[in-house]
């Protein structure tokens, strides 16, 4: 479904999705579909936002496993879309020329070529819809009744290169049979897929995943969360999907935020010559999460990866702040004030440089909050610079004059 622009519907595509949903699989179900309602990943590519990789020693063990996540996966709630890769046994048509037959029939093997596509189906051009997103394929074949069994397809009269019309089944052979069921593998490892999507009481495959644990235990399959067994001898799970990308993504940006606090404390360690003083200054890093944390719960916002880039760069405007202060102070002891005067005078003359780069950054903050994808990091600016600066003008004094 293409939707009309944003700016002329009151709902995001995601709403709409959810609204939807239930319509279009109930409506499916009653006909024995199967129905996703699938929405473009605005990040990278998943198999589907909820993936269990069923593993096993063999094929019945790890058919059994995916049967019971399956039913899991149905009757956990806010779970949909539930979807696995163990396809129905499908049927195939197989035909076979019958090479002296067609001789005598002046049939050549391209004649029954193109008997079979269109059979199956032949592209013969595109459609340009200005209604579409994409151009449409004019596909040319057989109608539903005359394709439904052999019975119709042998009597097809295919033309001679004699001029005359030949029953396809006088010169080809017809046999239906089973085909192929594919076979997935990771890493060299035999593997069943178990997917779904995640809507309504569940927004977060993380807490989808936790709801199913319990579940999952009574079963009695294992269940990793980052990375497959070594062992395949007995049956496992392993979680993979958007859970997988969110953690490579948060341990990523863990990394990236203890290397940016480590290189701060040694460029304020090589600023005032001291080894206590930067600690007094970093102090208010932890601070930003009381306002954060708050913030996201009462907003109904998911802790999301730019929320956490949101608090790495607090880290950078608190550190600072901070330096104001502390550097205001030590200059104003070098001049013989004594420590409370210095404190109390540092207080009140950054407080106003401090109290306006707050509010640049709520402004700035501000303008992300409507946005699907950078929601958390404007929430987070903004929430982490007003909790962390009010309490930066009152532990940063408080902390310096306990420690000098």
């Amino acid at each position: 479904m293409n939707l009309v622009p944003k700016d002329a519907r009151d709902e995001q595509s995601h709403a709409i999705a959810v609204r939807l949903r239930d319509l279009i699989v109930t409506a499916c179900r009653r006909s024995g579909v199967r129905a996703k309602v699938a929405e473009i990943p605005p990040g990278p590519p998943v198999l589907a936002t909820l993936t269990a990789e069923i593993y096993g020693p063999d094929d019945g063990s790890r058919r059994r496993a995916a049967e019971a996540v399956r039913r899991i996966f149905d009757s956990t709630p806010g779970v949909v879309d539930v979807d696995w890769t163990l396809p129905v046994p499908s049927t195939e048509l197989v035909l076979s020329a019958r090479p002296d037959q067609a001789a005598l029939a002046l049939v050549s093997p391209a004649d029954l070529a193109r008997a079979a596509g269109v059979i199956g189906g032949v592209e013969a051009g595109a459609l340009h819809d200005s209604a579409a997103a994409e151009p449409v394929s004019i596909v040319v074949r057989l109608p539903q009744s005359s394709r439904a069994g052999t019975g119709g397809l042998r009597s097809l009269a295919i033309a001679s290169r004699g001029g005359g019309l030949v029953p396809l089944g006088a010169v080809a052979a017809l046999e239906e049979r089973t085909g192929p069921v594919p076979r997935f593998r990771k890493d060299l490892k035999p593997v069943i897929y178990v997917t779904g999507d995640v809507a309504k009481e569940l927004e977060s495959p993380a807490y989808a995943m936790l709801a199913m644990g319990p579940a999952l235990e009574a079963a009695g399959i294992a269940t990793t969360w980052s990375s497959p067994a070594a062992s395949t001898e007995s049956v496992s799970l392993n979680w993979d999907g958007e859970w997988r990308i969110t953690y490579e993504v948060f341990r990523d940006l863990g990394i990236a935020f203890a290397a940016v606090l480590l290189l701060i404390y040694f460029l304020v360690v090589a600023w005032f010559q001291s080894f206590t003083t930067p600690l007094v200054i970093m102090a208010p890093i932890p601070l930003t999460l009381a306002g954060i944390l708050p913030a996201h719960a009462l907003t109904g916002a998911f802790f999301t990866a730019t929320s956490m880039i949101g608090m790495i760069a607090l880290a950078g405007i608190i550190v600072r702040n901070s330096i104001l202060l502390v550097d205001f102070i030590e200059l104003a002891r070098d001049r013989g004030a004594p420590l409370t005067d210095a404190v109390v005078e540092a207080g009140v003359v950054r407080a106003r440089p401090i109290l306006l780069t707050a509010a640049a950054v709520v402004i700035g903050g501000a303008v992300m909050v409507a946005d699907p994808i950078f929601q958390g990091l404007g929430i987070a600016l903004m929430s982490g610079a007003v909790v962390a600066t009010l309490l930066t003008l009152v532990v940063i004094p408080l902390l310096y004059a306990e420690a000098a």
